[in-house]
């Protein structure tokens, strides 16, 4: 079984704890409890391993990124220029047509939930189907 692509199964899951272990600073930490918001939005959420090793989460698709860097924390939402986001929480890739992403920096704190109402909307843009079109 190749890393890069392991989907919904105790592989993935396994391999983003070994990741969060590994990373063993303040960004495991951070990754961790965004993973935990991402669940508690939507029990139903599936965590996949793809890209030669990033966690994904999807439900009716994908629903997010967790990439971590020597000095972030980076949530991609792959539909995310189609969601509204009253909190602001995105504050990376701004000027893309079909992604938005959060970059979480040490000692940084992201609102749990306006997190969770932003999860909870990707889901339900996937669950409708309709392709990205950017928000207003």
């Amino acid at each position: 079984m190749k890393a890069k692509d392991v989907s919904g199964n105790e592989s993935a899951s396994r391999l983003i704890d070994e990741r969060i272990a590994g990373l063993g600073d303040w960004r495991g930490e951070t990754l961790a409890r965004m993973r935990k918001l991402i669940h508690e939005a939507d029990p139903e959420v599936v965590e996949t391993w793809k890209w030669m090793g990033t966690p994904v989460w999807e439900r009716g698709g994908i629903i997010c990124t967790g990439e971590t860097y020597k000095a972030k924390v980076k949530l991609t939402f792959a539909k995310g220029a189609s969601l509204n986001d009253p909190s602001k929480l995105f504050n990376s890739s701004l000027d893309g047509n079909v992604r938005r992403a959060i970059d979480i920096g040490e000692g940084e704190e992201v609102d749990a939930d306006a997190f969770k109402t932003l999860v909870r909307a990707a889901v339900a843009l996937n669950a409708s189907g309709k392709a990205a079109k950017r928000a207003k």
